[in-house]
């Protein structure tokens, strides 16, 4: 489900209201910690690798749309997207949420949900080292 910042689960109460309120959930009731060594959006990444291997193909909206943001996500971890795709992004995500037969497909677009909407300057940063290292590669 869409991820929470620190300073959101610093006064976070987890249960459903609580976290509804904070526009996340409990889901499956797991809960992933991670300190700042990790990089948050190659962890999104590997969700969604996930999310496309566990998709059945039943339907159109998981069956291309998990593959579709694996591929965009792996991009967007390497800094090879532009700025405009991080919208496209998450557009996607809102055309396979709620479009699925089970719920797979809304928990393989929630994750890249908040990740764009809790850490877009870290995608835009990666976005912009990368594009500015091509320049100077290229001069």
């Amino acid at each position: 489900v869409p991820m929470l910042t620190r300073a959101m689960c610093d006064t976070a109460i987890m249960d459903f209201d609580g976290l509804k309120d904070l526009g996340s959930g409990l889901g499956t009731a797991a809960v992933i910690v991670m300190d700042k060594s990790t990089d948050v959006i190659r962890a999104i990444t590997r969700l969604s690798r996930f999310y496309k291997h566990e998709s059945c193909g039943q339907c159109t909206p998981c069956r291309e749309g998990t593959g579709w943001l694996w591929r965009m996500m792996e991009r967007m971890a390497t800094g090879d997207m532009s700025l405009d795709e991080i919208d496209l992004v998450e557009e996607v995500t809102r055309q396979i949420e709620g479009h699925t037969i089970c719920a797979l497909g809304d928990a393989a677009a929630w994750p890249v949900q908040g990740l764009i909407r809790h850490f877009r300057p870290e995608i835009e940063r990666r976005i912009n080292e990368r594009q500015a290292a091509r320049t100077g590669a290229a001069a």
